[in-house]
């Protein structure tokens, strides 16, 4: 007995049919938004990645229809578009869920939790990474850094923060979201469903009382840098070797110029500072 090439699965390198249109008042809507979009920018072609989030608003991912109309109104090839939308992992290009749930799995999130969460969240949920919940609602991913690493471990909800979560909070959280109950992220905008921040993403405003008003921002951690940056300097925190006692007396406190390592602040150097320049190279071995 013998079977089919099509009973096994086996492609037989039939080319994919166009793919098909927009209904008329789909495409219509769609036009008018994407006319919007395009007005922005000098050279059309730079709106494509906000058109494709529209079309993501319109279906939940990109689908091929979504790609051919962008490629239509920009005036591009498919292919031209395809290669962008595959290269960008905010871009979907399957069905999924109401809520994209990421866990952050990168280093430091990983050590702090991150990989206990998103190992009990599967088995919560009954899904891999990148798969759907039958019901619809929910999609489980993991996700690289969110540039939260002092809220760690992190889980984000259509890109809005929950920080500092354990499994429990976590296996909570997505409970809530599939029982339609409401959640409040840590910080940023109240959640909404993943068609409306695709849309919000496309550039167009977030109309929800008090949406935009919602404020967060990053933790002292990560804004030392920037403090840093901007001349702001903080006192001193000496960190003794392992297995010496502290010394007695008042700390040290720095002056603005002065710093505890290379690491505090850029540092003048010879290359950098004519008024300083290198002594005599040394020979080798000298």
């Amino acid at each position: 007995m013998t079977t089919s090439s099509s009973e096994r699965g086996v492609s037989l390198g039939m080319p994919e049919l166009p793919a098909p249109a927009y209904p008329d008042d789909v495409r219509a809507r769609l036009e008018t938004d994407a006319r919007e979009i395009i007005a922005r920018y000098p050279d059309s072609r730079s709106a494509l990645l906000p058109l494709l989030h529209l079309v993501q608003a319109e279906e939940g991912h990109v689908t091929r229809t979504g790609m051919r109309f962008c490629a239509d109104v920009l005036g591009l090839t498919t292919a031209e578009v395809t290669a962008v939308a595959t290269f960008y992992t905010m871009y979907r290009r399957r069905p999924s869920g109401d809520y994209q749930v990421g866990v952050c799995t990168n280093t430091l999130c990983a050590v702090m939790g991150g990989d206990a969460i998103f190992e009990e969240l599967q088995e919560h949920l009954g899904v891999g990474n990148g798969e759907t919940t039958g019901d619809g609602k929910v999609t489980l991913e993991h996700i690289e850094c969110n540039a939260a690493c002092d809220f760690a471990p992190v889980v984000m909800v259509n890109w809005e923060f929950f920080d500092n979560q354990t499994p429990a909070t976590a296996k909570r959280l997505v409970d809530d979201l599939r029982a339609g109950r409401p959640v409040t992220p840590t910080r940023g905008a109240p959640v909404c469903t993943f068609k409306e921040t695709a849309r919000i993403l496309a550039g167009f405003p977030d109309e929800r009382d008090g949406a935009v008003e919602s404020g967060g921002s990053a933790g002292p951690a990560s804004l030392i840098g920037l403090k840093l940056a901007k001349g702001e300097t903080s006192p001193a925190r000496v960190v003794h070797p392992r297995g010496e006692a502290a010394r007695t007396g008042a700390p040290h406190e720095p002056s603005p110029t002065e710093h505890l390592s290379s690491h505090d602040a850029p540092q003048d150097t010879s290359a950098s500072d004519p008024a300083h320049p290198a002594g005599p190279t040394a020979e080798e071995g000298e």
